[in-house]
């Protein structure tokens, strides 16, 4: 069984959600959130798309499994609008990332 308790549990507390109010948003019962923040039960594929939509991350996330399991909602919609972007845009974009990116990592650097 995988252990997606934690993340529920985490994200419901993030969203400031009690464990009967997340019930409510997703249809199914307080005692089912209990469950499954306990892992006693894992939640449906059905259920775990309405937590997805309702905490805006993916599933992968949720579960903590696959290659976007680390990226939330906007993160995918940034790389999503990037991949759609003409060449030339995506040249002059990751020249930008790449400047930032670098000028972070030397901050990190010296500290």
């Amino acid at each position: 069984m995988l252990n997606i308790g934690s993340k529920i549990t985490e994200l419901r507390k993030q969203h400031n959600l009690s464990q009967a109010e997340l019930a409510k948003q997703i249809s199914v019962s307080r005692t089912i959130i209990g469950n499954y923040e306990r892992n006693s039960n894992t939640p449906s594929i059905d259920v775990l798309l309405k937590m997805a939509k309702t905490f805006n991350v993916s599933v992968d996330f949720i579960i903590g499994e696959g290659q976007l399991s680390n990226y939330d909602n906007n993160i995918l919609k940034r790389i999503d609008d990037i991949e759609n972007l003409n060449e030339e845009d995506k040249k002059h974009l990751f020249a930008l990332m790449d400047a930032f990116l670098r000028d972070a990592k030397t901050k990190q650097a010296y500290k």
